[in-house]
């Protein structure tokens, strides 16, 4: 098993929309997302920009953060990044 930590990240598409996704690389993800290349979802949403990122201890624990993200309403995710009071 790897100690190679995993990240949750949000961020915001050119439709002002929020993406959240989770990898080991948040600076090469975000490029590809940019690069037509990422998500479905960012595809056609570029350019987007990092908002927040959160480091976990491996892989399965960012994919349930990421999950339990993906439940949030926009105002808490807005408030998690400290964008809003």
């Amino acid at each position: 098993m790897s100690s190679e930590p995993w990240f949750i990240y949000i961020a915001k598409c050119s439709d002002n929309t929020l993406y959240i996704g989770i990898s080991n690389d948040v600076a090469k993800r975000i490029n590809k997302h940019n690069s037509g290349k990422g998500a479905q979802y960012t595809k056609g949403r570029t350019p987007i920009k990092l908002l927040y990122q959160e480091e976990h201890l491996n892989k399965s624990e960012a994919r349930k953060r990421e999950i339990q993200l993906k439940g949030w309403s926009r105002k808490k995710k807005e408030r998690l990044m400290n964008l809003v009071p």
